[in-house]
């Protein structure tokens, strides 16, 4: 019979329905049955695409022993860290202070009133490396729950005291300057890995905002080394096995430090924020390779991520038919049953395939030639035929929920990439996910919220959970780049309020920036600041930047102050550690030399071209459709106006001469 998760709208804890374990999803009423058994609560957060997850819910979760000492002892929660990454931030946090590191699957044991008093992450049905047996362990958790309650509760207190100190930051006096970026930049080349890419050693995730803090930052000064840093890591995770090279888009990350072996789960954000820097390098550089990693990472995504109503699914899993990267790796002789003996050739040569293999007998495709990947004719030909081979193979499984936050960094870049490259079909998609949020993830009252999802089992599709700052933040970034792209004025409107509600809702009064939640949301043992970049940027760093750049498109002077209350609060911060906060100290580089205001008057597509077609990180474009804002201003149709603080150029109405305008010296 299934248990308590069978409605919900996370893939993942639908996957956990018919687990013995008494599951409960997050929420009072797990809790208040805590309070009245007098037992802990059991706390297991994941995601779908997690491997390690899946291994512990086969291992422990799905075992009838293992299930009726969880039940006997504890209430049983589970949650979707993608749906309620504030509970996941939260825990997290607690579980790093306990042990020192932290991970999915994450356990944590709750008194009955949500405060943590110990924890872990994944744990292994028999006791092995160190680790003790889940059952175990629980049993264990439960003696010293009724035997030493008081040492237990004297943890939960101190731990509950830590994981609140992100909301106690102090604010400096100054905006940080550019100077806090250069040495950042610095500590970034220090880490860079000059052989193959990337930042320190393995495990190697991408850290798409390293790489475009360093383009921004050769921008202005044309610095080799900075580019250099940046494309040594583009080609090697383009032609490594993180990369798919069959079906484009990447993987989570890589084992290794050569971006051979990856950990094969694909992720939407990682999609959106590598295909943005991707097009960016390509914007720099002209080479076609960046252009065609772009196109391939976008296309997956349409193809194998997109609703037919326009939203994109959050993710596919590492594992099919029960192991991990099944379905991506290949055999000499599945090649070579497929192809041609020519066309197998050619293959095999140019992904590196052996008889022996480079993945447990079997072979993740990568160029063994770095950087070498406009391919061949043959080899193409023989890519599209292994495409439609895997196609018949059992697929991995789909995390079809749809995420604002994730959708809204997709829709940023497909935006920007549309106008970049002309592509109306990627722009129109744009439009039609713009549209699905707007939609389908936002009440009535225009209370936005996290996640939707189409109807399990054959039930209509709904939304839940309180949308976060992270998704607020997002959104007001996706809006703006739209209106860039599409020159509808209707998008500077969205992006107000979705900005309006964000500082609304989320704003610390007392010491600046954004809380997770929002004030509206239900309260959690601590009510933290989401202030650190990780596979996302944060949402203070997303913030600051995506409301300085709608603050320069609408002259709103509310939009600037809350941009640089944040980086005075958290730029102490990003000095010491810059791969943890290389978002905002694009946000700190944008507001040191300030943004560029571009407006293109009357019907002038070939003006646009210009701009869009360019890397301008500190200039936002305003064209099509005039709006309330200062830039609008008096304008003489037909002309392009290059602005700075609403100052502005002499206006011009030939290409050349806006492209020297834009040319003539770096931001700021």
């Amino acid at each position: 019979m299934p248990n308590r998760l069978a409605d919900e709208t996370s893939p993942y804890l639908r996957q956990h329905r018919d687990n013995p374990v008494e599951w409960y999803p997050w929420g009072d009423e797990a809790f208040a049955r805590a309070a009245a058994e007098d037992k802990p609560v059991l706390l297991s957060v994941g995601y779908s695409a997690c491997h390690w997850c899946h291994v512990m819910a086969h291992e422990s979760f799905e075992d009838p022993a293992t299930a009726a000492v969880m039940n006997e002892h504890f209430v049983n929660v589970k949650v979707d860290r993608e749906e309620r990454p504030d509970v996941d931030a939260v825990y997290m946090d607690a579980v790093q202070q306990l042990t020192g590191q932290g991970g999915w699957p994450m356990t944590v044991f709750l008194t009955p009133d949500g405060r943590p008093f110990f924890g872990g992450t994944y744990f292994p049905n028999e006791a092995r490396h160190g680790m003790p047996a889940f059952a175990d362990l629980c049993r264990a958790v439960a003696e010293h729950w009724r035997d030493e309650r008081a040492e237990l509760l004297q943890n939960a207190e101190q731990l509950t005291e830590a994981v609140s100190r992100s909301a106690r930051l102090a604010a400096a006096d100054d905006v940080p300057g550019r100077e806090l970026v250069a040495a950042a930049i610095d500590q970034l080349l220090d880490q860079h890995d000059r052989e193959w890419g990337g930042f320190g050693r393995a495990p190697k995730f991408p850290q798409t905002m390293s790489l475009e803090l360093l383009l921004r930052a050769h921008r202005r000064s044309g610095e080799p080394a900075l580019l250099d840093a940046v494309t040594t890591s583009l080609d090697a995770m383009a032609s490594g096995g993180v990369y798919d090279h069959v079906g484009g888009g990447f993987a989570r990350y890589s084992v290794d430090t050569f971006w051979m072996v990856p950990h094969f789960e694909k992720m939407l954000y990682d999609q959106a924020l590598l295909a943005r820097v991707y097009l960016h390098a390509w914007q720099v550089t002209g080479e076609a390779r960046y252009r065609q990693v772009l196109d391939e990472t976008i296309e997956y995504v349409r193809r194998d991520l997109r609703d037919p109503a326009g939203g994109f699914y959050s993710a596919e899993d590492a594992d099919s038919e029960g192991e991990e990267g099944r379905f991506y790796v290949w055999r000499p002789e599945e090649i070579e049953a497929v192809l041609d003996e020519a066309t197998a050739a050619a293959v095999i040569e140019w992904y590196g395939v052996t008889r022996n293999g480079n993945f447990e007998g079997s072979n993740i495709l990568h160029r063994p030639s770095r950087g070498d990947l406009e391919r061949p004719a043959a080899v193409e030909r023989g890519r599209a035929l292994l495409a439609e081979a895997r196609a018949r193979r059992v697929r991995p499984g789909l995390d079809d929920k749809v995420l604002t936050e994730w959708n809204g960094l997709m829709l940023a870049t497909l935006a920007e990439a549309a106008a970049a490259t002309g592509d109306e079909v990627w722009l129109a998609d744009a439009v039609q996910t713009a549209e699905f949020l707007s939609t389908h993830l936002r009440r009535d009252d225009g209370r936005w919220l996290r996640s939707w999802q189409a109807g399990a089992d054959g039930g209509p599709p709904r939304a839940q959970h309180l949308a976060y700052a992270a998704d607020h933040a997002a959104l007001v970034d996706a809006f703006t780049r739209l209106a860039e792209a599409t020159g509808e004025a209707r998008w500077i409107d969205e992006a107000r309020a979705a900005a309006d509600a964000l500082l609304d809702l989320f704003w610390d009064p007392e010491a600046g920036g954004l809380f997770t939640t929002g004030d509206d949301a239900d309260a959690l043992i601590a009510r933290q600041k989401d202030f650190q970049d990780n596979a996302t940027p944060s949402a203070n760093s997303a913030a600051a930047l995506a409301l300085r750049r709608l603050g320069a498109l609408t002259g709103e002077a509310r939009y600037d102050e809350a941009s640089r209350a944040i980086l005075r609060l958290f730029g102490p911060l990003a000095g010491r550690y810059a791969a943890a906060f290389a978002h905002l100290l694009a946000a700190v580089d944008l507001e040191s030399g300030g943004p560029t205001e571009i407006v293109v008057t009357g019907d002038r597509p070939d003006l646009v071209a210009v701009v869009t077609s360019r890397f301008l990180p500190d200039a936002v474009l305003a064209w099509g459709e005039p709006y309330d804002s200062p830039l609008w201003a008096d304008r003489a149709p037909g002309a392009a106006h290059v602005c700075r603080g609403f100052a502005c150029l002499l206006p011009v109405t030939d290409p050349a001469a806006l492209a020297a305008q834009l040319d003539r010296a770096p931001d700021g």
